[in-house]
């Protein structure tokens, strides 16, 4: 092994080979409770990691556990910049102060900033090695938003060598393969493929931080249902996302793992962090937070402090509000109320229903992980209707055949019937009216909810009617579905209320 770039004899010894372990503990939609067991202790996703700047850090590393860090991550770049030979003597873990997992990224937002680096990838990869990273990152290249073609794949090609050189190289420390390919989904799908062929320990999701900046979010959500579809199992860092207004989507679609710089960088612009957005201090009379240090001051008394002293309360701050979301998500995974949640996060910003409404076009992918047993179905909106739960209803009524010539559905419950029309589910049988989905869901009423939910259910009526054709119906309709129910297929005798 060529070790002239380092100039310093190691004299710390990195840790034996890993053994990797990752284990499932429950899950909801796409998203999952997990354990990942190192060296420096058990991770739990999913979770956040705190960029932690090596030279100007906001707050100490070995502080982080406090807010509720279980691992960091720091730039290997900029200590192989300015602190190498420390690191090489000591490791990255007494660098920083912490005797927990530490993450080293390679400096490739710094390539995407700067256009270059001073350090190739084997460096840099060697170095993470060298100073006991227990998760090191290729030197990637991280193509922005909306290259063309020809510019997505060269990229994509080079970070494919390099990591398989990375592969070679990582020794006994865990690897994390980056995924790229722009806003391409084929290439993405691609990316991922190869980086499994690889075999890494985690897939990291790239050059999102431009789109997450301009709030394209549905291009993220359909980045990461392209990778989800192909890394259907393995862990998944979504690179740079640190915002925890789309910590709930992107946890429902699969992602694990998150690194947030945003703590500090929006704390040194005077910025707040909360769950539906950001806000500006100088514009703020409360705080809508009672973590341990909004609790003891109002925004006007942070005001008045000296610019470091209100970074450090700010940049707290948004660490508590960051962790606060993780554990929020985390229990509705284990209560299975997750869709619940992202459907009430997304309502704050238009940009978020967008996204999420792309669900609808990965029905299959989404239904294929989320649990089929619950104990109830939370009508919060439009974006209900695209849950897994509707399609499986949707397909078991298709497979229910009844003897008797002439099949009675009513609107109202309070008519004797053989199935009953319900916004959302379309046609329930009356031996459903007790299980899961349809019988667990708690739904506004007919007069006031969505005409789309209407409209859904309206939909799934015709398509049973059409897979018994050979029967009678008898459809009794009462109030509002009198809009809806019309011209439907086969025998139907129509009964006003």
């Amino acid at each position: 092994m060529d070790l002239k770039p380092f100039e310093t004899k190691l004299l710390f010894t990195p840790h034996p080979k890993p053994c990797v372990e990752f284990e499932i503990i429950s899950k909801d939609a796409m998203g999952r409770i997990c354990r990942i067991k190192t060296r420096h202790g058990e991770i739990e996703t999913p979770t956040v990691l705190p960029v932690i700047n090596p030279n100007l850090p906001l707050i100490l590393p070995k502080k982080m556990p406090n807010y509720g860090a279980e691992a960091l991550i720091t730039n290997a770049y900029i200590i192989y910049r300015s602190q190498r030979n420390e690191a090489l003597e000591n490791g990255v873990h007494k660098l920083l102060g912490v005797d927990i997992p530490v993450f080293t990224d390679s400096g490739s937002y710094q390539l995407m900033s700067y256009g270059d680096v001073e350090v190739s990838n084997r460096e840099i990869v060697e170095f993470q090695k060298r100073i006991g990273s227990d998760f090191l990152t290729p030197l990637d290249i991280p193509t922005p938003p909306d290259a063309d073609y020809s510019t997505a794949r060269k990229d994509l090609e080079e970070t494919i060598r390099r990591e398989k050189e990375a592969k070679d190289l990582k020794g006994d420390s865990f690897l994390i393969l980056p995924i790229q390919g722009s806003t391409i989904p084929e290439l993405r799908r691609e990316s991922a493929k190869v980086a499994r062929e690889i075999e890494g320990d985690i897939y990291a999701i790239g050059g999102v931080v431009p789109l997450m900046d301009a709030y394209r979010f549905k291009d993220i959500v359909r980045i990461i249902l392209e990778v989800r579809s192909i890394l259907q199992i393995e862990p998944i860092h979504l690179f740079g996302c640190g915002h925890p207004m789309f910590f709930a989507v992107a946890v429902a679609l699969g992602c694990d793992i998150f690194d947030s710089a945003a703590y500090a960088l929006y704390a040194k612009d005077d910025r707040y962090l909360t769950v539906y957005g950001t806000k500006k201090l100088q514009e703020m009379k409360y705080f809508p937070c009672s973590c341990p240090v909004c609790s003891r001051s109002s925004p006007e008394e942070v005001r008045e402090m000296e610019k470091e002293q209100r970074e450090i309360f700010l940049a707290e701050h948004n660490l508590y509000a960051t962790f606060e979301e993780i554990r929020v998500i985390k229990e509705a995974i284990e209560e299975n109320s997750l869709f619940e949640l992202v459907e009430k996060r997304i309502r704050s910003h238009p940009n978020l229903i967008n996204a999420w409404r792309l669900i609808k076009d990965y029905r299959d992918l989404m239904e294929k992980y989320d649990p089929w047993i619950k104990k109830k179905f939370l009508y919060c909106g439009i974006e209900s209707i695209f849950r897994p739960a509707v399609e499986r209803h949707v397909k078991a009524i298709k497979n229910i055949k009844y003897e008797k010539e002439k099949i009675v559905i009513s609107t109202d419950f309070g008519i004797v019937a053989d199935l009953y029309l319900r916004p959302v589910f379309g046609v329930v049988p009356t031996e459903l009216l007790e299980s899961y989905p349809c019988g667990h869901a708690e739904i506004p009423e007919d007069e006031n909810i969505e005409k789309e939910a209407l409209e859904k259910a309206v939909e799934i009526l015709k398509e049973f009617i059409r897979s018994n054709e050979e029967k009678r119906f008898v459809i009794h309709i009462t109030g509002r579905w009198k809009e809806f129910i019309k011209d439907l297929p086969g025998t139907c005798e129509y009964v006003l209320h």
